[in-house]
């Protein structure tokens, strides 16, 4: 009867046409909120998601990222609580009732800014913990109390463990890109923290992509859930374009170049498989002139959020970056994603894609396949249940050849280095030999006169030195431990057995 009910729900909210958000009856201080941050009409998903939240069901969502997820879970959650805000400053007033958990710092920090704009005109706190920072200042702020907790898994167990976060009374959970969380092994933290809260709450699990691993974890924690997938899951946007381009390892940079000017791309993610691999395409990039700038998880939380900063105000051009940027980031407005390498999971493109082509604007989505990307492109061909066609780059005539340049003048910059390097050694070692003379002798320049060095004439050179070697009758004479050693007399013996090698000794013996 449950899955009946589930079934009519969502052919109820499929046939609606699509809703405006002065239609959903929030309370006046969301409504407010919701106004003055420019949302009109809903998105699919939120049209689906917001009326069996309201009901108080477990929802498992799909959808594409950037098609708003996060409004989708915290509107009505928000409406919920609204019952339990109070104007005390008690803590005791402000317990923890919603958890959000997120699997990477830049997506908790961007989804908590969200809900502090829902919330502003209430009495509802929140707050948001992750790693890389002090922990103290997140102390503080739990210790004040907040009904809106938004947290990565692992320092949020840091927290538990500290007991600076009680959950007890916790009635709604949200698991944000569930399959990103269990990709980098946080299943155990997850269970961990799912072990702490009550067992009667409400659990919502939204992604972009179902797997069976979450299936499963939907099957373990979640209660007879609503199932809402929009435009089929694990599929990109409709409104991102997109190509791949047949490219050498070597051509990548040079294809980057010519495919910003051939499509006049002013800013575009740039994802790479790696950590070296994004610090040093930055720096080549940078070199080349390109206003870039790196992002990956080797980079401190300040460097990560200021590397963000300056790429949504338009400081930097190119985020180069790898698939910690991949997952829920909601930058505006940038019109390309470039696949400078295949993601090693199918799923991470649809990610990639999707932080282009965002709440209906258009995108492009442009990747560079090498020889050893065959089965990559394949795995994708089957998630995406579509045949990929490679094209092919010609590269223009009046485009450099980045590769060679970069060669040319990496190859200068070390022969002026090793130059520099060689001057400052020589410079601090006294009278070394620096200058060769064209007739093939070394000319010794003049050392100054002091206590212990004599001035030295070039015309007073011992001949001697420049005679070749000429071996003596002494060098040809044999050792003197040698000759003293009487060698036994010639006899017939195998060829097989070899004879002692006479070595040197450093004590005769006896």
């Amino acid at each position: 009867m449950t899955d009946l009910i589930s079934e009519l729900t969502l052919e109820r909210s499929r046939a609606e046409p699509a809703l405006a958000f002065s239609q959903l009856q929030l309370a006046e201080p969301l409504a407010r909120a919701v106004a003055e941050m420019g949302y009109e009409s809903m998105t699919p998903i939120q049209a689906q998601a917001i009326p069996v939240v309201l009901q108080g069901r477990d929802v498992m969502g799909a959808a594409q990222t950037g098609t708003g997820k996060t409004a989708a879970f915290s509107l009505p959650l928000l409406q919920r609580m609204l019952r339990h805000q109070s104007s005390s400053t008690s803590p005791a007033r402000h317990p923890v009732r919603a958890l959000v958990l997120l699997p990477t710092r830049e997506l908790a920090d961007q989804v908590a800014q969200a809900i502090k704009e829902y919330t502003k005109y209430t009495e509802l706190r929140s707050a948001v913990v992750f790693g890389g920072m002090d922990m103290k200042p997140q102390t503080l702020e739990l210790k004040r109390g907040v009904e809106v907790l938004v947290a990565t898994p692992g320092r949020l167990l840091d927290h538990i463990e500290a007991k600076n976060a009680v959950l007890n009374q916790v009635e709604y959970v949200v698991l944000d890109e569930a399959d990103r969380m269990l990709d980098i092994g946080f299943l155990p933290d997850l269970q961990r923290i799912l072990s702490f809260l009550p067992k009667q709450r409400t659990t919502l699990l939204f992604s972009a992509t179902f797997s069976s691993e979450i299936k499963r974890l939907a099957g373990s924690y979640l209660q007879d859930p609503v199932t809402i997938e929009v435009a089929g899951s694990n599929a990109t946007a409709t409104t991102v374009e997109q190509h791949f381009y047949s490219v050498g390892d070597e051509d990548k940079r040079h294809a980057l170049h010519q495919l910003l000017n051939q499509r006049g791309i002013k800013q575009a993610f740039v994802f790479v498989n790696s950590k070296l691999g994004c610090a040093r395409l930055a720096r080549s990039l940078e070199r080349e002139g390109l206003k870039t700038t790196a992002l990956h998880g080797d980079k401190s939380q300040d460097e990560r959020l200021k590397a963000l900063e300056s790429f949504k105000s338009g400081e930097v051009d190119l985020l180069v970056c790898t698939d910690v940027a991949a997952r829920g980031l909601d930058i505006k407005d940038v019109p390309a994603v470039f696949n400078f390498d295949i993601p090693f999971n199918a799923e991470d493109y649809v990610h990639r894609t999707g932080r282009t082509g965002r709440a209906g604007a258009l995108g492009l989505a442009l990747s560079f396949v090498s020889r050893s990307d065959a089965r990559l492109v394949a795995d994708i061909e089957k998630l995406l249940k579509t045949k990929i066609e490679l094209e092919a780059i010609e590269f223009a005539e009046d485009v450099p050849d980045i590769r060679r340049q970069g060669r040319i003048n990496d190859g200068r910059r070390m022969y002026q280095a090793s130059e520099q390097e060689g001057s400052r050694r020589e410079a601090r070692r006294p009278g070394s030999v620096r200058d060769v003379a064209r007739e093939g002798q070394f000319a010794r320049p003049e050392r100054p006169a002091g206590r212990h060095h004599a001035p030295v004439s070039a015309q007073a050179r011992d001949p001697f030195f420049d005679k070749p070697y000429e071996a003596t009758l002494t060098d040809q004479a044999k050792p003197s431990w040698e000759a003293s050693v009487t060698r036994p007399t010639a006899r017939s013996i195998s060829a097989n057995i070899k004879p002692k090698r006479v070595v040197a000794a450093l004590f005769k013996s006896g």
